[in-house]
């Protein structure tokens, strides 16, 4: 048995699903939230802690991608302990990211990007792929560590948990691929205008 047999963890063992709907709703409407509602439970930061976070963002995401790339991997050559290790701190370094995103946005606020019509454009559809490619990541993703951290190896195997696997790890990979190329266009190649968030 992966788990005990009360609590929290056999809860989520007996019902995954459940867990996966209860942690999306909670983590949509944190962003949400943040973005459009203006939560008031960030402190101000500066535009040079707003770039500073945008960097590390970058660099954790980049370094996320090639953790869920080594996680597949293995499990493809077979090696569950490399594969469940690779995939679990690719997960610990989205919440670090989830955590820096939302102290950027809602303790600072959003940059809009200024450049060419055709770059902006190509900077727009890239930014709006990965945004619903994040957005629908996020209950694949959940259902995947839940499911990994609550059962044994071989009662996954009974479950969907190596097929969402694949479907997860490509939409998750193309999306923060496509987020970091966002932050180079619109950091180094291009510019951007700063606007500040505001209370509502």
């Amino acid at each position: 048995m992966a788990t005990a047999d009360a609590g929290p963890g056999a809860f989520a063992r007996a019902y995954p699903r459940a867990v996966v709907a209860l942690l999306t709703v909670v983590g949509y409407t944190l962003v949400i939230g943040t973005l459009y509602v203006g939560l008031p439970i960030y402190p101000t930061i500066s535009l040079g802690t707003v770039n500073l976070l945008a960097d590390a963002i970058a660099v954790v995401n980049t370094v996320t991608v090639g953790c869920l790339l080594a996680g597949y991997y293995y499990i493809r050559q077979g090696d569950v302990r490399r594969h469940r290790a690779f995939m679990l701190t690719a997960f610990g370094l989205i919440l670090v990211f989830l955590v820096m995103y939302l102290l950027k946005t809602g303790g600072g606020g959003r940059k809009e990007f200024v450049g060419p019509e055709t770059a902006a454009l190509f900077y727009f559809v890239m930014l709006a792929i990965h945004i619903v490619l994040s957005a629908l990541s996020v209950p694949l993703v959940l259902y995947n560590v839940v499911v990994g951290v609550t059962h044994s190896t071989e009662e996954i195997r009974q479950t969907a948990h190596a097929k969402v696997g694949r479907v997860s790890v490509a939409v998750w990979s193309v999306s923060l691929t496509l987020g970091v190329l966002a932050y180079l266009l619109l950091n180094h190649v291009y510019t951007y205008e700063f606007v500040r968030v505001t209370g509502f």
